[in-house]
């Protein structure tokens, strides 16, 4: 029987992927005929914004380019800077830019787990319905985004834009009785972040087992976060300066957003990606915790991203432990002179790769600035998982179910909160 489907998805406005995102879905005897995934985001500006600005004015103003992971932009900004102008941070300044991005890490993967994600998988349509049932899971996730803004908060004064964080560091050092406090908090956390990776663990994820590259940092002896080569399962390994020389972006017709290809090939950034690439550097508790699941790493199963995210979340709050358990208040910040040139900076937002280029000029001013998200270089990804991942879970199933496993795919990548919350709307046409 002959048979063609059209869904249209429509996104409201969202928070740093704005605009629509679509899926354009024709099937014909009973197989994929064509397939467009797109995200329809109205230009920012963000990169224009930022020529002819100070240099020193970039960590405050990237910060604004997302909600819920500004850390994660001021980071990858103040390293392309003082690379180039040659600054070298302290121990003290590079242990503390770590501890307030497991923050980051541990508020976004909670919410995403416990509030956008779980009720997917346990046949709700949202976190306060599930509540309903689940209420201690729920409350366990509301805990750990909490510590995890508070520790944002610690550094940047403020957990939403935080204002701390400066070029060379930071513009003060946080009191010790504040460190300490916080600390209790962390190591009263340990339990709820354990058994969240023996929940995640449990949970009833669609077995889909797919080919494709993952893209991370790694580090010579930590699990990347701040610093690291770009490495992939395909054999690159380069410096973050070479970045363009590998990865090409461009536009397709249907689609607004840039798409990201590594040599040619889609690719995976974000906690999936990161853990299979560097599972042998997760710290002892970590990898413990891990083996007890029984699930092996790497991964191809797309949807072990949300055991990944747990397994992070574990992490993040086992090493901000070990950066703060000696502290002491030191110099906040280095500095020095601007100078002409290029910088890079890269670094892991919760979501992946998020890679940074600033050309500066003589009086110290931005000439040229490129941002390159994680949501966009998983585009591509997210198209061909959409497409082998729909066909393996049936066409002939009711467009209800169509509709929620496509829902169920494109969440697992946690592209933003708003398309998380509220994605699909489908027409289907059957002739």
């Amino acid at each position: 029987m002959n048979e063609r489907r059209e869904i249209k998805i429509n996104v409201p406005v969202l928070a740093r992927v704005e605009g629509e995102g679509a899926l354009d879905l024709h099937i014909r005897d009973g197989r994929i005929e064509n397939l467009k995934f797109s995200i329809g985001e109205p230009p920012r500006l963000f990169e224009k914004f930022l020529e002819g600005r100070e240099a020193f004015e970039v960590p405050d103003m990237v910060a604004r380019i997302c909600g819920i992971c500004p850390v994660a932009y001021q980071m990858s900004a103040v390293q392309a800077l003082e690379s180039l102008f040659g600054w070298r941070s302290t121990p003290w300044i590079e242990a503390m830019r770590r501890a307030m991005y497991c923050g980051e890490w541990i508020q976004s993967h909670s919410l995403h787990i416990h509030l956008l994600a779980a009720p997917d998988f346990f046949g709700y349509s949202s976190a306060p319905e599930m509540a309903r049932d689940y209420p201690d899971e729920v409350r366990r996730g509301l805990r750990l985004q909490s510590l995890g803004n508070e520790l944002i908060r610690l550094f940047g004064a403020r957990s939403v834009h935080p204002v701390g964080a400066r070029l060379g560091g930071f513009h003060s050092a946080p009191p010790k009785d504040r460190v300490t406090k916080l600390l209790d908090r962390l190591r009263a956390a340990l339990p709820d972040a354990e058994n969240l990776v023996a929940w995640t663990a449990s949970v009833d994820v669609p077995q889909d087992q797919q080919d494709f590259v993952s893209v991370a940092l790694r580090h010579p002896s930590e699990y990347p976060l701040y610093s690291g080569r770009i490495v992939s399962d395909t054999g690159l390994d380069i410096p973050v300066d070479r970045y363009e020389d590998h990865f090409k972006e461009h536009q397709e017709p249907h689609s607004t957003a840039l798409y990201s290809l590594l040599e040619g090939r889609s690719y995976l950034v974000g906690p999936l990606a990161r853990l299979n690439l560097n599972w042998d550097r997760l710290p002892e508790p970590v990898s413990s915790t891990l083996a007890k699941t029984g699930i092996p790493f790497p991964s191809r199963n797309v949807f072990h991203s949300m055991l990944a995210r747990a397994v992070e979340i574990h992490l993040a709050i086992v090493e901000a432990i070990r950066l703060l358990e000696n502290y002491e208040p030191d110099v906040p910040f280095v500095s020095g002179h601007t100078c002409v040139g290029s910088g890079f900076g890269c670094t892991e937002a919760p979501r992946g790769l998020l890679w940074h280029r600033y050309d500066v000029g003589e009086d110290g001013k931005i000439l040229k600035a490129r941002i390159v998200p994680p949501t966009s270089q998983n585009q591509a990804r997210i198209a061909e998982d959409l497409h082998r991942s729909i066909e393996a879970f049936g066409l002939d199933r009711s467009d209800g179910e169509l509709r929620l496993h496509g829902e169920k795919v494109i969440r697992n990548y946690d592209p933003c909160i708003s398309c998380a919350t509220h994605f699909l709307k489908l027409k289907v046409i059957r002739e």
